[in-house]
């Protein structure tokens, strides 16, 4: 090992950067390295003070002049971590213009692209001592920001000047500086200090980039290895590349001392204690410790790093060879048996084949050599080995020695000549990055380690000719070994077969192993260390592990470029340069202590929920017999009808509307009258259900703009008029249910309303509101109201309630109430296999008529009338008033200051009406016009009868002690009550003055403030982006640089000219607009805008809002009654933002405010239009994928609208994303939910966006997640599993009842209504008897009966398996109408005793039993009776029978498979 080397490798070593921003990195596809350049020009600092020099006298001697330094680092602003190594540039003495031209060159190449990652340049003045030394002096410091905050992150290009900061860059150091820096306190820019820099990326750069690590600084001066120096002195500015010699290293062989054999038997004994005292095999038995593979890594390193991916060699043990002569003593060891003769030859570790290399032709490149031993350790009870069974063991490697050899510096040259290498081992820093062993008798010191000679590594290295000239000569040393090894002397079967996979005929070059590859059967001799056991083995399969012994660095090299590939001697494949890694990970993932695997491409495994998308599919393809209806409509349903008392006219469902919008904007009734009636739902017969199920229903949903609305209970009345033979399910007429349970007399039905008119659209609205009704849907969501499940949901077209011109129009819908049910989620997906499909299915619980109507009705005349819309391009101006005017003089009375404006008036007023808590502290009366004191409100609060009980107090007490009369009292009681309210006004009035004083200022500038103030209202919806813009104008006579401050970052400028005029266009606002008109103050985020003097610009503002009120209404029927009005409900407004007061400070370059814009947002709700409903376990992630619709049927205003799909949460801790895919794929958006306890509901709402700039939501979708307790049960089909529940009393004494999703299959005990008493822990026994096999979730809730709210609630996860079969039978069956098939099949009865026997079926639709049970003595025979269905359509179907004891126990069970021809 030369100097040059070890010194370039003692200045070559960097800090890795951070681990996450490592992962970050690699997350924002910046995986490849990209080269840049750097040039700090000059530097301007009049006011950089200069410290004294130390120890200086203060003789005649001259003062030399002080010199300056730049020192370049990064810097991880997210983490506050410096890595790379720091640049210090040449030094440079200070011009008399206060200027320091430096001109330094800086590279550098990263993939760490980020905005976080920054460059600190600090300026440090050189002081020359008396001693000569230099005295080194931080004057201040600079931070450069590399790169932006794009998707794509680019070099900024072009001259920057950096304001210099006081004190060190450890101030970044500070737990208080935070992004952005610019803007912390602590930082304190440096007057009239400035760097001038540019920072560009250098492509030129690419080739030499593998010859120094990443983030690693270095100047074009430095002496690269591998680089070829340039004349001008810049070596990267345009790199050459020296050229490379193809070298072959062969004839390797490692001898270590004191022998081999004795190496490897006292290393073995050091790793077999450390993995016991580490306990990584368990306390109870002792490890087994074997050698598996010796290994040996070879690689170019030019002191900076690895050229190439060093190559990994497997040695194999053989005699001591004399490569020189050719020939081996002693031949192949012998592997049976580790006791030798002590006259045999030593045996050392060999390389048969020869390595290529390419190596530069400098002095300071080197070949880096390590020894590695893979080590196999196994727990065994009895201390045995077992040589016939395979044994699942744990691998781990640790490194032994290494050593660096420079060809060029020893020689000049090449030569083929024998070179010996000593290694060595112990903890002094290495190529390879990780500490080497060593033993127990060479730990004395580390200089005797080092200089230790007796490892020693010998190789010969010749050129590409040399290895021409001399491979005939190969050949025959080849042919000569293998016919040596043809003819082994007189070996056994197993050992001649152990020997041929022992001595390959080669080593070529092989390829990087995978971590099961590495785990398969070792080929060559394994030496074990065990006390009960031979010290040889047969080979065996093990596994990788990390080593028990080993580091945090020490496990790094499975992932540095110096072990990445396995040669074994019977493959030749090359490795891909794609392979390399770069050196920054290894050594990031070195300080985690632990691998980080590649991510490969794999997409989770979601059950996409298709979305409705604003277009209602058809109602329903199943219409009522007129029967039906005619009975239905026979219940009395009250009429929609028009302002003149006619009924209104009757739209078809399944026909197409068409809209014209002038026709709705010349309808003479501006106002509509919305109108839902909820007449009636037709029950479908579920499967585990009862038929009357569900007995009452309440409704929830939301329309447009309006609160969400959740119904009263409706009751379920059945039709009693349909003939008995009819197969259809009837519809059931709803009734409103009273508060005390009773069913209301009145109207069937329930009707609700919603008026829609000038008083609740705001400006310009109603357009918005018509093509809501033209393109939305409507979704409504159908609840049992007895146990609060959700039944299932239904959505309905609402482009039927467009009148065109009609005073009144209605349809009526017939709807299917469908829910989405998902199998098999549980289930693990595997990358490497299909995974098991995820049943997704709808079904149809039920039938929902529903009735649309919308009647006009004029706009009331005696209110003030909104205008209808505002002018384009005055809609979205905010200008100020005209400030010339104001108080032309007069009088101040109360009208002429209704006259004049806030801003430029202001009338005087009590103290004590302007600050109340001046009140207590004053103590006179307060008096009225005539001098009295005020009767009603004393000066500090106190009423007169207070007052005069404690003056007569006071009196009385006066008069006992001076004994005086009445008369002479009274008088001396006057006048020392007038000297005390005199001194009580002298200190009022003090005290007055002194609050006078102190808040005269404030008064003062807040009167100023209000002058400059304008006012304006802006009505805010979740998502949509409220354009604006400020007319400011600069009053003054000179220019002016206007610096612009929000308080609340959701008001903000719009600084980019390309939104700012799709916004215009947007909004139809025709003012001018100017590029390049903002820019961002320094040090801070603040734009800024240029003012000519008396010059007015347009500012354009932006307020867009995702957070809003996420409160959950408790889930239960509504116990007040629907209103026909909206009054009511505006006061209760639901999913708004919320309402608050921005102000915009508009401050002139003084800091003074120039003006002020107070923007007051008040919340409105908005359009839903999709719900989605899921339930989950407590506390655990829900992850769901939501389909979007396509963009065709989209109603967007952008052309690019499937190139841009954007979304947003209003739930912060909800992440929700979307992928983009390629055009015609189907978009999906991904949820992840965090968990919340059970019972509790999580709602929040997803805005998607289909244009670039988040203008208007294409789609708003309010999303609720139930959380629920989980209860797995594990079940047979056809038999009773019980299961206990625990359900403790809440602070009141309730009413409760316990409901099941699925009551025939799950039966709750108590199945009535019971007691909770307050903080009593109740049982609640659940018996489960599933008819199917298979994986789904059923629901458990107990409800206040009172209340009706929901009490507890669980999720059930039920699995269920199917039972033994214990006979099979099959018959057929006819297809079509009929009474059905019966048939008997026999049962005998195994027990001598009598028994009495439950039957049951898993499909109880199509088999019917005669009895459902029987009793059966001891040993006889019973005849079973069937009854099958008809079937309306040919196929098969197995039919499961399950015969049961008494305790619901399965004691046989029967298949029968039905063939219906």
């Amino acid at each position: 090992m030369t100097d040059d080397w070890k010194g370039l490798f003692e200045r070559g070593r960097v800090i890795p950067p951070h681990s996450q921003t490592v992962r970050l990195a690699q997350d924002s596809s910046h995986t490849h390295s990209q080269g840049f350049q750097i040039i700090l020009k000059h530097l301007d600092g009049p006011h950089i003070q200069q410290e004294k020099k130390e120890g200086e006298s203060e003789g005649n001697r001259k003062r030399e002049p002080v010199k300056y330094q730049l020192s370049v680092s990064l810097f991880d602003t997210s983490h506050q971590h410096f890595f790379g190594r720091t640049l210090k540039s040449l030094p440079q003495q200070m011009s008399g213009v206060h200027r320091a031209m430096f001109n330094e060159v800086v590279y550098l190449h990263t993939s760490l692209r980020l905005p976080s990652v920054v460059a600190v340049v600090e300026l440090v003045a050189l002081q020359p001592r008396a001693d000569g030394s230099q005295h080194a002096l931080g004057c201040g410091f600079a931070i450069l920001h590399l790169f932006s905050s794009m998707t794509e992150p680019q070099a900024t290009e072009g001259d920057r000047r950096l304001s210099m900061y006081h004190g060190t860059p450890r101030t970044l150091l500070h737990p208080l500086v935070r992004d952005p820096i610019e803007q912390n306190k602590l930082l304190r820019p440096i007057d009239g200090a400035h760097l001038v820099c540019s920072f560009k990326p250098h492509p030129a750069l690419a080739p030499a980039m593998h010859l120094f690590p990443q983030n690693m600084l270095v100047s074009g001066d430095e002496n690269i290895p591998g680089v070829t120096p340039s004349p001008t002195g810049d070596s990267l500015l345009k790199p050459h590349m020296v050229k490379s010699l193809t070298c072959f290293l062969d004839r390797l062989s490692i001898s270590l001392h004191p022998s081999l054999e004795k190496f490897e038997s006292q290393l073995l004994q050091h790793v077999s204690t450390d993995c016991h005292n580490t306990k990584h095999s368990g306390p109870e038995s002792s490890p087994v410790v074997v050698i598996q593979e010796r290994r040996l890594h070879v690689g170019v390193h030019n002191g900076w790093g690895f050229l190439e991916r060093p190559q990994v060699v497997v040695l194999e043990t053989t005699e001591a060879t004399d490569w020189s002569r050719g020939r081996t003593k002693g031949g192949t060891s012998r592997q049976g048996t580790l006791t030798r003769d002590c006259s045999s030859p030593s045996q050392s570790l060999a390389l048969r084949s020869s390595l290529e290399l390419k190596l530069p032709s400098h002095q300071a490149v080197g070949i880096a050599l390590q020894l590695e031993y893979v080590f196999s350790s196994s727990l065994i009870g009895d201390g045995k080995l077992s040589s016939t069974s395979t044994i699942s063991r744990t691998a781990f490697m640790q490194c032994l020695r290494w050593g660096v050899w420079c060809p060029f510096q020893e020689w000049g040259a090449l030569r083929a000549e024998e070179v010996k290498l000593s290694l060595q081992g112990g903890s002094t820093p290495n190529p390879y990055g990780i500490m080497a062993y060593t033993s127990s008798s060479n730990s004395q010191s580390p200089a005797q380690e080092v200089v230790d000679e007796r490892d020693m590594v010998r190789f010969r290295l010749s050129s590409s000719s040399v290895q021409k000239a001399s491979s005939s000569t190969a050949v025959s040393l080849r042919r000569s070994r293998t016919g040596q090894q043809r003819k082994p002397p007189s070996p056994s079967p197993g050992q001649s077969r152990r020997a041929s996979q022992a001595s390959p005929p080669g080593s070529p070059q092989g390829p990087g192993l995978s971590m099961s590859q590495l785990a398969a059967t070792s080929r060559y001799p394994t030496m074990s260390h065990s006390t009960a056991v031979s010290p040889w083995q047969q080979p065996f399969s093990s596994q990788l592990y990390p080593s028990p012994l080993a580091s945090a660095h020490q496990l790094s090299h499975v992932e540095l470029p110096a072990a990445s590939n396995i040669t074994h001697l019977e493959v030749d494949l090359n490795v891909s340069p794609r392979d390399r890694l770069p050196a920054y990970q290894s050594a990031a993932l070195a300080n985690e202590g632990h691998l980080e695997l590649q991510e490969l491409p794999f997409t989770p495994i979601h059950a996409p929920i298709i979305t409705m998308g604003t277009h209602a599919a058809p109602s329903s393809s199943f219409v009522s017999s007129r029967s039906s209806l005619a009975h239905l409509y026979s219940a009395g349903f009250p009429n929609i009808t028009d302002p003149s008392g006619l009924v209104a006219e009757v739209q078809d469902p399944t026909e197409p509307v068409n809209f014209d919008p002038q026709r709705e904007e010349a309808d003479p009734l501006q106002g509509n009258v919305l109108l839902l009636q909820f007449l009636a739902f037709s029950r479908i017969p579920q499967q585990g259900g009862s038929s009357n199920w569900p007995d009452s229903v309440h409704f929830t949903f939301q329309l447009y703009r309006f609160p969400p609305v959740t119904t009263q209970r409706l009751k379920l009345l059945g039709i009693d008029k349909l003939p008995k033979k009819s197969s259809e399910t009837p519809p059931c007429v709803l009734a409103v249910i009273n508060k005390d349970g009773t069913v209301n007399s009145g109207s069937p039905g329930l009707q609700l309303q919603f008026r829609v008119d000038g008083a609740f659209l705001q400006p310009g609205e109603r357009r918005w509101f018509l093509r809501y009704l033209a393109l939305h849907t409507l979704q409504v969501d159908v609840w049992d109201s007895q146990s609060l499940l959700l039944i299932g949901s239904t959505a309905l077209g609402l482009k039927h309630m467009l009148r065109q011109g009609r005073p009144a129009v209605q349809a009526t819908h017939e709807l299917e109430v469908i829910t989405t049910e998902y199998m098999g989620e549980g289930v693990p997906v595997s990358l490497h296999r299909a995974p098991n499909p995820i049943s997704v299915f709808t079904t149809i619980k039920g039938r929902l008529h529903l009735r649309l109507g919308n009647v006009g009705c004029p706009v009331d005349q005696n209110k003030p009338n909104k205008p209808q819309c505002l002018p384009p391009s005055r809609s979205h101006i905010i200008s100020p008033p005209d400030a010339t005017s104001g108080f032309t003089g007069g009088s101040l009375s109360s009208k002429s200051i209704q006259r004049l404006s806030v801003r430029n008036a202001a009338r005087a007023q009590r103290l004590v009406e302007l600050d109340g808590d001046l009140v207590p502290l004053l103590q006179s009366h307060m008096k009225e016009g005539g001098g009295t004191p005020c009767t009603n409100t004393p000066w500090w609060g106190e009423t007169d009868d207070v007052r005069q009980r404690k003056l007569n107090r006071m009196v009385a007490v006066r008069q006992h002690e001076g004994g005086q009369d009445g008369t002479g009292s009274e008088v001396k009681t006057k006048v020392t009550g007038r000297r005390a309210e005199r001194a009580q006004l002298a200190r009022d009035l003090r005290l007055m003055h002194a609050y006078r004083e102190r808040s005269k200022a404030e008064g003062i500038t807040h009167i100023l403030s209000q002058a400059i103030t304008i006012h304006h209202t802006l009505y805010a919806t979740l998502g949509t982006a409220e354009y604006l813009e400020y007319v400011l104008r600069n009053p003054f006579n000179t220019p002016q640089t206007v610096t612009i401050y929000s308080e609340d970052p959701e008001l903000s400028v719009i600084t980019d000219c390309d939104e700012w005029r799709y916004f215009k266009t947007l909004t139809k606002t025709l003012t001018p607009l100017e590029e390049g008109m903002f820019h961002l103050k320094e040090g801070t985020l603040a734009p800024q805008v240029y003012l000519r003097p008396k010059e007015s610009v347009h500012v354009p503002l932006k307020y867009q809002t995702f957070v809003s009120d996420n409160s959950v209404v408790p889930q239960g029927p509504s116990l007040i009654p629907s209103g026909r009005s909206t009054q009511v409900a505006k006061k209760h407004l639901s999913n708004t933002v919320l309402a608050k007061s921005i102000k915009v400070t508009f401050r002139a370059e003084d800091g003074k405010p120039l003006a002020i814009c107070q923007v007051s947002v008040e919340p409105t709700p908005h359009v839903i239009d999709q719900t989605f409903r899921f339930y989950q376990p407590e506390l655990s992630f829900l992850k769901k994928a939501l389909r979007l619709p396509s963009w065709e049927r989209m109603p967007v205003g952008d052309t690019d609208a499937g190139s841009q799909i954007s979304v947003r949460c209003s739930d912060p801790n909800v992440i929700c994303e979307t992928k983009m895919l390629a055009q015609g794929e189907p978009q999906d958006v991904y949820l992840k939910v965090p968990g919340s306890p059970s019972p509790q509901i999580r709602k929040f709402f997803v805005t998607v966006f289909t244009d670039k700039w988040l203008a208007v939501p294409a789609q708003v979708w309010q999303v609720y997640v139930h959380f629920l307790q989980r209860v797995d049960i594990s079940c047979v089909t056809g038999q009773r599993t019980c299961q206990s529940l625990l359900i403790r009393g809440t602070q009141a004494t309730r009413k409760v009842r316990c409901y099941t999703s699925h009551p025939q299959e799950l039966k709750v005990d108590p199945a009535e209504v019971f007691v909770l008493l307050p903080g009593v822990v109740q049982d609640l026994q659940l018996c489960v008897c599933p008819l199917r096999a298979g994986s789904r979730f059923c629901y458990l809730t107990v409800v206040d009966v009172e209340q009706h709210t929901l009490v507890a609630c669980w999720l059930l996860s039920l699995t269920c398996r199917l039972p033994i079969v214990s006979k099979a039978f099959e018959m057929c069956a006819p297809v079509g109408g009929g009474r059905g098939s019966t048939r008997k099949i026999t049962y005998t009865n195994p027990y001598p005793t009598s028994r009495v026997l439950l039957l049951r079926s898993d499909h109880p639709d199509l088999l019917q039993f005669k009895e459902d049970s029987f009793e059966i003595g001891g040993g006889e025979t019973y005849r079973i009776g069937l009854r099958f269905a008809p079937s309306q359509s040919p196929g098969a179907q197995e039919i499961l029978i399950y015969i049961n004891n008494q305790e619901e126990t399965t004691e046989e069970t029967f298949c029968v498979k039905v063939k219906y021809t």
